[in-house]
């Protein structure tokens, strides 16, 4: 389920974006304890010192692969390949709605208003009971 938006154009890097994609999560997140840190799980595009920096003033356990890392891995042959489906899935799920495939709005407070009502959307399709 989506969890957090942030809105940017598509030239943005994604680490500009780390602080703005971990402040617009609305779940106040459990306290991170030696027994069970707060995970996160990011690609290449955030493997910046000053992504690291703001993980851990978020207090947050960074999982960052490298540059180059994942690609030696497979040639060693690796048995389990990066886990990127639940992103997929989500930004599938979202681009079958036209109206956020195609950005027609030019505001970006009309914009984000559509994609959580698309959220809204998927997490009632999701939760199964109306079928």
């Amino acid at each position: 389920m989506p969890v957090g938006l942030a809105v940017a154009g598509a030239n943005r890097n994604d680490c500009k974006m780390a602080r703005e994609t971990l402040g617009s999560i609305p779940i106040p997140k459990p306290r991170p304890w030696s027994k069970h840190p707060q995970n996160v799980c990011l690609d290449k595009g955030y493997d910046y010192d000053e992504v690291r920096d703001l993980l851990k003033e978020f207090h947050y356990t960074g999982h960052i692969r490298a540059r180059g890392e994942e690609a030696k891995l497979l040639k060693k042959g690796a048995r389990f390949k990066a886990r990127r489906w639940v992103v997929e899935r989500t930004h599938s799920w979202m681009n079958r709605f036209r109206r956020i495939l195609v950005r027609w709005e030019k505001k970006v407070e009309n914009y984000i208003v559509m994609l959580y009502l698309v959220c809204g959307i998927i997490t009632w399709r999701a939760t199964g009971l109306f079928e």
